[in-house]
């Protein structure tokens, strides 16, 4: 990009007179870039050369407008597709719960609607400075501090990628989101012999699936409409390197198979080509998902999972690292408080407190979306428990803290727990979010079969039913 471009800017929102009015406004400080759902996004982000620097996102979208869900799905997209986005949100639905779900997730502004344009620019403009007084992240080094942290599990964690990053096997890397995942790849690739070598990294879940095989293995010229000329997939670019498949659970069945085959020989077709073409780079893949699960129901290939699973990497989450959360707080508060030029901020006593007893839901991708904030709000201050908690998702739910329902007394305390945690506490609308979870889970489980997810849940079809439109209602 030309340094006299416009930044590019993405805004997801699918009302017309909204997009119009700021795509006005923005455009002669920004390249505007317009979509109204996620389908639409991931659409418009495989054309992009580039993923673009900020993007202002609505969190009632089609189709569930009158919910934050799709729109707190779409920030885990674009993130996944480019941690470098900035992503502000502009919304409707705008109580403190969906501000903060947002910033944990990884947004690091949340704009309530109705808002006058020239505050949303201005907004706009100070996360693209933010942004650009950053130096450019560098590639992982192959020392011992490129992973921080210090407790048994990331100490694990280093001794595994240095043991495993000079085979030529491909390994699988499992973790939760926001655990870190990439930065493992991007470690094995760096402590290997093929680290002068090329690192392309692939996000299977933020590509059309229709794109995926010409993007992984290339296409012949007129291999299908607008393939105007021939081109390299990744397979043929990584060459000697290492091609990393994030979240590798989203591809498609019917790859997984051509997959295998490159695996198993380094054999591989262009779309639209029957010669055969020929890689050396070794494969790092990553999920989010139990792999071994998906296998036994049958949306991923057993044969694809023991040939990624030659070794096994698991990133472990950050609410099982006590001690580590303190050292990735020193890392991140000293690293851009140096970027911005900015005095570091301080904790009082409880605040360190709460940041230790925090579960932090979204990982590291969190704790140092958190540390940006508080750099920019605090420079220099001593921030208190209550400052520190506004930027806490308190209203999820820690995972590794929910007891085994039958036993009362864990039950009780988990309540209390809760209780003391959560603001605005409402018992009906709680007990909803379960029911609605357990509800979901068995859908997802039976593939959407209602008469079987009724029997997994214990109850009969016409009660799931009327659940369901329960929660379509509400």
């Amino acid at each position: 990009m030309k340094s006299d471009a416009k930044p590019a800017l993405l805004i997801v929102d699918d009302d017309p007179l909204i997009t119009d009015t700021l795509h006005f406004v923005l455009s002669h400080d920004f390249e505007v870039f317009v979509a109204e759902s996620r389908q639409q996004v991931k659409s418009l982000l495989t054309q992009l050369d580039n993923a673009p620097p900020l993007a202002l996102v609505d969190l009632g979208l089609p189709p569930s407008q009158h919910k934050p869900d799709e729109g707190f799905a779409l920030i885990t997209d674009l993130l996944n597709h480019s941690k470098k986005t900035r992503i502000l949100v502009l919304s409707g639905q705008n109580d403190e719960a969906n501000a903060r779900h947002a910033r944990a997730l990884g947004a690091i502004d949340f704009i309530a609607k109705p808002a006058e344009p020239e505050r949303i620019k201005q907004a706009l403009l100070s996360a693209l400075r933010f942004d650009q007084e950053q130096a450019p992240t560098p590639a992982v080094a192959p020392e011992s501090d490129a992973i921080v942290g210090s407790s048994f599990a990331v100490d694990r964690l280093r001794n595994q990628i240095k043991l495993y990053a000079d085979a030529p096997f491909p390994v699988l890397i499992e973790g939760e989101s926001g655990s870190g995942k990439e930065l493992v790849a991007k470690s094995l690739h760096q402590w290997s012999k093929r680290s002068g070598k090329p690192y392309l990294a692939l996000n299977c879940a933020a590509i059309s699936p229709t794109l995926v095989e010409p993007t992984l293995f290339g296409y012949a010229k007129g291999a299908f409409t607008g393939a105007n000329q021939a081109h390299s997939g990744y397979f043929e670019d990584a060459r000697d390197g290492t091609l990393f498949l994030d979240e590798i659970g989203e591809l498609p069945l019917e790859l997984q198979a051509k997959l295998l085959r490159v695996l198993e020989n380094g054999e591989f077709q262009r779309v639209g080509e029957t010669s055969s073409r020929f890689s050396n780079a070794r494969i790092v893949a990553a999920t989010n998902r139990d792999l071994r699960k998906e296998v036994r129901e049958g949306r991923f290939r057993g044969d694809l999972y023991h040939r990624l699973s030659v070794f096994s990497v698991h990133v472990p989450p950050l609410r099982d690292q006590t001690e580590d959360k303190l050292a990735l707080l020193e890392h991140f508060r000293g690293h851009f408080s140096r970027e911005v030029g900015a005095a570091p901020f301080t904790f009082s006593a409880d605040a360190q407190r709460l940041w230790e007893d925090y579960h932090f839901p979204g990982n590291v991708r969190e704790l140092r979306n958190i540390v940006i904030r508080l750099t920019t709000k605090y420079a220099g201050r001593t921030v208190n428990a209550r400052e520190l908690e506004d930027e806490f998702d308190l209203d999820v739910v820690n995972p590794g803290s929910i007891p085994m329902p039958t036993d009362a007394n864990a039950l009780q305390d988990y309540a209390k727990s809760h209780l003391r945690g959560m603001h605005n506490f409402n018992l009906d609308q709680i007990m909803k979010q379960w029911e609605k979870s357990y509800v979901e889970a068995a859908l997802g489980m039976t593939h959407g079969n209602l008469s079987q997810a009724a029997k997994i849940l214990g109850v009969n079809r016409t009660t799931l039913y009327s659940r369901m439109q329960t929660y379509q209602e509400d």
